[in-house]
């Protein structure tokens, strides 16, 4: 193996002989240089692993030699060591992106640590990551033949985003194909609890909050005395959430986050309708025939949210000024950005992102998703980027600059495609790929969590013999006809409207200005 290339400058290099020589018995090699000078023509013809910089020189300065260093090599770790104490030094030398900075006297053990945290950083985390989650795959792996609850789906469900996160950061593929077959099982036994305990929830049993109930249990209780923007982000699964919430976190503290359930099918329609009413599906076709379109309907899903939101804020007695906001393009997106002041008065504002249509530029959902993210860790990282360029934050900045409380949640998550499901159904069956309803339908039994009476679940029947079915883990539902092309087309696409953890657990954020 190759030894690590040290290059040390200082003017008074003699006095480092012991450290010198404490480096070289752990086996790395160290060439000196006494001025910024002879380290930037030293640089210009050997390669060096890192640069030991002293700051105060003769000549050029540490700081002007790290300049011309980072022209040379901006990769190159360059570790800053002064005598000076000083502040704006400092801040000079970590603005140009040092790796490390000592503060003379300095001793080998301090050289060693820096040395280790600029290049083996990288080496050490993935090897301890690795330890860590194999001992703590042992205990997922027990805990996923005892969950029992809601609340402990939340937790596993999680601890498992925590290591995926954790994992994609380190080049262990292998730890990572484990954590993914672990997230395979977790959904298979995920599925066996919805099938045995989600229809109780709607009769009496001991339920977590859903879509229908979260504006009463956990919105309401947020907005009666101050001023809040309420974001509701399609499509928001718990880890894309965390892929942006450091970004969030430069305007906002976070004070709470929770969990809840969206409600099946995990789809707009039925999931953000039901967090506006107040109301099941079900009883917002009672109640609200000209507002409520079944799937087979002609138009629009969800064009009166407002509507269903200002009947719930009067059912719950919130005498309120609020208005309510749909993002479906950059260009309304960047309009209330710039009119966002006008809002400053309201009690509460609400804001629907509709958060793939922004990413896609008026694409399909599956074109932008298929060819920008092929995984979770891409499409993770497209959120992040997504976010990061929206109006949506310049949004979030300004709602700082107001003090207004933010809220943020989604309707449901979405879950990456892999397997078919073959499904046969009349021509009014429904179109979507992790739910159908209608009449006559055939399917795989082991494959779906099956309502065959609706309104047992408080789903509409659209035909007095229509049933719902939702396809579990990662599969979609294809039809016969066609079948392999369909299949193809389909695979590795992000859908919702099914039964697995990262459709139903999504995340609700309450967070107050910095």
């Amino acid at each position: 193996m190759n030894k690590i290339k040290i290059l040390w400058v200082d003017d008074e290099v003699d006095l480092l002989k012991p450290h010198i020589l404490f480096l070289q018995n752990k086996n790395y090699e160290v060439t000196t240089c006494q001025s910024g000078q002879e380290a930037l023509e030293e640089l210009e013809k050997t390669r060096v692993d890192i640069v030991f910089l002293d700051e105060n020189m003769p000549g050029i300065s540490g700081l002007e030699t790290l300049s011309e260093i980072k022209i040379i090599d901006s990769s190159l770790p360059v570790v800053m060591i002064t005598k000076s104490e000083e502040e704006f030094i400092m801040e000079e030398a970590i603005g140009s992106k040092i790796a490390d900075y000592l503060i003379k006297p300095v001793n080998p053990n301090q050289i060693l640590l820096s040395l280790k945290k600029s290049l083996d950083h990288s080496r050490l985390v993935s090897e301890k990551t690795t330890s860590n989650y194999q001992q703590e795959f042992r205990k997922i792996a027990m805990n996923l033949s005892m969950v029992n609850s809601y609340e402990e789906w939340v937790e596993l469900y999680k601890k498992l985003i925590y290591w995926e996160l954790q994992l994609e950061q380190i080049e262990d593929s292998g730890m990572f194909e484990i954590l993914e077959s672990q997230k395979v099982e977790a959904n298979n036994q995920f599925g066996k609890f919805i099938d045995k305990n989600y229809e109780d929830w709607f009769h009496g049993g001991d339920a977590p909050v859903l879509s229908h109930t979260l504006f009463k249990n956990w919105v309401a209780p947020e907005i009666k005395d101050e001023k809040t923007l309420l974001i509701v982000v399609d499509n928001l699964r718990y880890d894309q959430w965390y892929s942006f919430e450091d970004t969030v976190g430069l305007f906002y503290k976070k004070t709470k986050e929770k969990s809840y359930y969206s409600i099946l099918p995990t789809a707009t329609q039925y999931a953000r309708n039901a967090i506006f009413s107040g109301l099941t599906p079900l009883d917002m076709e009672k109640k609200y025939p000209d507002w409520w379109k079944n799937d087979t309907d002609e138009g629009g899903k969800n064009l009166y949210e407002d509507k269903f939101l200002e009947a719930q804020l009067k059912r719950l007695g919130l005498d309120l000024k609020w208005e309510y906001h749909k993002i479906s393009s950059l260009k309304q997106g960047k309009q209330l950005s710039q009119n966002f002041r006008s809002q400053k008065d309201n009690d509460l504002t609400v804001i629907v992102y509709n958060f793939v249509d922004m990413l896609s530029h008026s694409k399909t959902e599956m074109e932008v998703i298929k060819e920008l993210a092929s995984n979770d860790k891409a499409y993770r990282s497209l959120t992040q980027s997504w976010f990061k360029n929206s109006p949506l934050l310049e949004i979030i900045q300004q709602a700082q600059g107001l003090g207004l409380k933010l809220i943020i949640t989604t309707d449901h998550g979405t879950i990456n495609v892999k397997s078919p499901s073959k499904v046969i159904g009349d021509r009014d069956t429904s179109l979507n790929l992790r739910y159908k309803t209608g009449r006559s339908l055939s399917y795989e039994e082991k494959d779906v969590f099956a309502a065959k009476d609706p309104k047992s679940i408080f789903l509409p029947n659209i035909n007095v013999s229509s049933s719902f079915i939702f396809a579990k883990n990662d599969l979609f539902f294809a039809y016969p006809n066609n079948y392999n092309h369909y299949v193809s087309y389909y695979r590795n696409t992000y859908q919702h409207g099914g039964v697995s953890l990262e459709e139903m657990i999504v995340p609700f954020i309450v967070l107050e200005p910095k």
